[in-house]
């Protein structure tokens, strides 16, 4: 499996798409509504620390909930910029 993900990495970097990557576009105010629930799903969470792997879950996820929260507050922030 490692070997089919690092062969996929080098034709990535190899074969760069014409415009940059496909992604979706999310708008403004759903990118928050997005943010908001994924803030909530994780302060839902409910760590399982017995099992295997957990506490590095556990502590991505503790890292992906501030990234959220950091980028929702940059989000409210510039839109309140703008209305200003």
């Amino acid at each position: 499996m490692w070997r089919l993900w690092r062969g996929l990495e080098r034709r990535a970097e190899a074969k760069p798409l014409v415009g940059g990557p496909a992604m979706a576009l999310i708008p403004d105010d759903g990118l928050e509504r997005e943010l908001e629930e994924l803030i909530a799903a994780l302060d839902r969470r409910v760590p399982r620390v017995e099992q295997a792997g957990e506490i590095a879950i556990a502590r991505d996820a503790a890292a992906l909930r501030a990234k959220a929260v950091d980028r929702l507050a940059e989000m409210r922030s510039e839109r309140s910029a703008v209305n200003r």
